[in-house]
């Protein structure tokens, strides 16, 4: 019998397609693994609503628990409660540092709404001294920064709380 263990150290070889250096369980998605009605359920948060990640997602969880001989496997999708980037595993925010994106930083980016900027230290010299280029990066949950010490242009994995 496969054990819920197993099936989330088997999630853990399964990458955002977006952010391939992350897992899906360092990204915070899977919500829960459960044993129902003779079929493992899978249940999803997707990171927001209109994720295009989500279907890739769903088809490499099947693709991994069928190459694992799990044939009746059912994923979930959860909007409630909706994803948040607390749900990034620490080892999640060092990859995503080790990759060159700077992982969200501790309270929710309202500086659009206060004019005071978020301080968002550089990946590659951890260098504060650091601007916004762009509100959107290279998908909608990342900002584009450029570091002004080593001129580094980098993403900023946005902070949602």
């Amino acid at each position: 019998m496969v054990t819920k263990e197993e099936i989330y150290s088997w999630l853990e070889e399964v990458s955002d397609p977006e952010v391939p250096v992350l897992s899906i369980i360092d990204l915070g998605v899977v919500r829960n693994v459960s044993f129902e009605n003779n079929s493992w359920q899978i249940t999803l948060t997707p990171t927001y609503s209109g994720c295009p990640a989500m279907q890739t997602m769903e088809e490499e969880i099947l693709l991994k628990l069928k190459e694992r001989g799990l044939s009746t496997v059912k994923i979930l999708t959860t909007l409630s409660p909706a994803w948040t980037t607390d749900w990034l595993s620490e080892n999640g925010r060092k990859k995503l540092k080790a990759y060159g994106i700077a992982p969200p930083e501790d309270e929710q980016d309202k500086s659009l709404l206060f004019s005071s900027p978020t301080i968002v230290p550089c990946p590659v010299c951890n260098s504060k001294n650091t601007r916004l280029i762009s509100q959107f990066g290279s998908t909608a949950c990342k900002a584009h920064y450029q570091c002004s010490a080593c001129q580094e242009p980098f993403d900023y994995f946005k902070c949602l709380k």
